[in-house]
C-alpha cells in the first residue's frame, strides 16, 4: 500500500501544478486597457558584414532608414511619437547617431532619443526601456529601435588597466573574444563539434525553407541603399541596390558540408567552433512601435502583441553562452507560468555550443524554437537582435493564425546569452 499511494500523491501534484500552470496562462491572456502592446514590428534584412547588400550602408544610415521607413509604414505620425530608445553595441558615438538619424527620419525636435548597450541584449533592453515607460505614465507612444552595422563598426577589443581587474579571473574573462567563450562553453559541458553541426545544419536549412516559402517576407522592410562600385575606393562610384532578403542563409548546406569546415577560432580549447556552426557578423536593424491598448484602440491601430515582462540575469563570463538557462526560467517565474505554456521561443544562436546546450538544458521541444532558423543562419547584428527576435516570433505566430494554424492567443519567448556574462528573456503574447 505504501508503495502505491506515493506514486499517487505524486501523480496528484502534478495534476495539481498542470492546473496552476493552466490558470496562470490564462491570466497571461486576459486583456487589459493598460496592456503595453505592440502595434508595429518589421525589420530590415540582415545581410553578410563586408560582403553583403548593406556592407556599405553605415550605421547611422542603417539607422536613419530603418526609422524613416518604419514611421512611414507604421500609422502614426513623428510627433506622436515622445521617446526613441536604440540599442546598439560597437557604434562609437550612438547617441549622437541615434538623435540625429530620428531628425533626419522627420521626428521632431521635441521628440527625445537615447541609446542603450548591453551588448547582445541591447535591442530587447530599449524595448523594455520604452514598456517600462509607457507603464509607468511617463510616456504614451514610444519607439524601440535596435540597429547594428557591423561591417562600419568592428568589435572594439576591451583594454582593462585596473589591477584590481586584472587580478579577478572573471573580469579577464569578461573581455575575451566570444568565439572564445563557445569553445569554453563546449568543454565545460562536452558540446561535441557533431551536436553543433547537427543544430547550426538545422538552423541553414530551416531559414532556406523559410525564405523560399516567403515567411520572412512579411516581416522584411526592403531598403533602398547603394554598393561601392569597387571596395577600395570609399569615395568612388556608387551603384543603386533594393535589397530585400535576407543573404547569409547558406542554401543547399549539407551534414558533408559543416563536416569539412575549418574552425572558426584557432588556438581556443578544441576549436569546435565553425563559421556554419556560428552566428554570422551581420549587419542589420529592427523597429517596433509601442503603447497602451488603450491608446492603441483610441488611434484605431492593431495589436501585434502584448509585453508581458523581461528578465535579465547574470552568469559566468566564461560561459556567457549559458545566458538563457538562466534568464528563460526567471521571466516563465514572473508570470507563473512554465515551459510547456510557451508556443514559441525564439533563441538567439549566438554559437553552435550554446544553442545546443540551451535547448537541452531547459528540455524545450525543438519543433518549438527557431523554426525559421534563428542567429546561425540569418546572423547576429547585435543590437538589432532584440528586437529582431520579436519582429520575427510575432510575424511567425501571426502567420499560423492567419492560416489555421493555430487558434487563440500564443505565448512567444524571446531570449539570448549576453556578453560579459548575462542572459535576457522576453515574454510576450501574440
Amino acid at each position: 500500500m505504501m508503495r502505491s499511494a506515493l506514486p499517487l500523491r505524486s501523480m496528484r501534484f502534478a495534476v495539481q501544478r498542470r492546473g496552476m500552470a493552466s490558470a496562470a496562462r490564462d491570466a497571461l491572456l486576459k486583456e487589459s486597457p493598460d496592456d503595453v502592446v505592440i502595434t508595429y514590428a518589421r525589420r530590415t534584412p540582415l545581410t553578410r558584414g563586408k560582403k553583403g547588400g548593406l556592407r556599405d550602408t553605415s550605421a547611422d544610415g542603417l539607422l536613419y532608414k530603418m526609422l524613416k521607413g518604419g514611421i512611414a509604414e507604421s500609422g502614426i505620425k513623428p510627433e506622436q511619437v515622445q521617446d526613441i530608445v536604440a540599442g546598439t553595441c560597437h557604434a562609437p558615438s550612438p547617441c549622437y547617431e541615434v538623435r540625429a538619424a530620428s531628425l533626419a527620419a522627420g521626428f521632431p525636435e521635441s521628440t527625445p532619443a537615447e541609446a542603450v548597450n548591453r551588448l547582445c541584449g541591447s535591442g530587447l533592453m530599449a524595448l523594455r526601456h520604452v514598456s517600462d515607460s509607457i507603464r509607468a505614465g511617463d510616456i504614451d507612444i514610444g519607439v524601440a529601435v535596435g540597429y547594428e552595422s557591423m561591417s562600419s563598426n568592428p568589435r572594439p577589443t576591451p583594454v582593462f588597466k585596473e589591477a584590481a581587474i586584472l587580478e579577478n579571473q572573471s573580469s579577464v574573462d569578461c573581455a575575451k573574444p566570444m568565439g572564445w567563450t563557445s569553445e569554453m562553453l563546449a568543454l565545460d559541458y562536452d558540446i561535441s563539434r557533431q551536436k553543433q553541426d547537427e543544430y547550426g545544419l538545422m538552423s541553414h536549412n530551416r531559414a532556406e525553407a523559410a525564405q523560399k516559402e516567403g515567411r520572412f517576407d512579411a516581416e522584411i522592410m526592403p531598403i533602398e541603399t547603394t554598393v561601392l562600385a569597387d571596395p577600395e575606393k570609399p569615395d568612388g562610384e556608387r551603384t543603386p541596390l533594393t535589397v530585400d532578403k535576407d543573404d547569409g542563409i547558406r542554401h543547399g548546406l549539407t551534414m558533408d558540408k559543416m563536416i569539412k569546415a575549418k574552425p572558426a577560432f584557432k588556438g581556443m580549447g578544441d576549436e569546435r567552433s565553425t563559421g556554419p556552426n556560428s552566428s554570422q557578423v551581420t549587419d542589420g536593424a529592427a523597429m517596433a512601435v509601442l503603447m497602451r491598448r488603450s491608446k492603441a484602440e483610441e488611434l484605431g491601430l492593431p495589436v501585434l502583441a502584448t509585453h508581458k515582462g523581461t528578465s535579465v540575469v547574470g552568469v559566468s563570463p566564461r560561459v556567457m553562452g549559458i545566458g538563457p538557462v538562466e534568464a528563460i526560467p526567471a521571466v516563465l517565474k514572473r508570470a507563473g507560468i512554465e515551459v510547456g505554456d510557451v508556443d514559441l521561443f525564439e533563441i538567439n544562436e549566438a554559437f553552435g555550443s550554446m544553442y545546443a546546450y540551451c535547448v537541452e538544458k531547459l528540455g524545450l521541444d525543438i519543433a518549438k524554437v527557431n523554426p525559421n532558423g534563428g542567429g546561425i543562419a540569418l546572423g547576429h547584428p547585435l543590437g538589432a537582435t532584440g528586437v529582431r527576435q520579436v519582429v520575427t516570433g510575432v510575424s511567425e505566430l501571426r502567420r499560423r493564425q492567419k492560416e489555421g494554424e493555430a487558434k487563440g492567443k500564443q505565448v512567444l519567448v524571446t531570449s539570448m546569452c549576453i556578453g560579459s556574462g548575462m542572459g535576457a528573456a522576453g515574454l510576450f503574447v501574440v
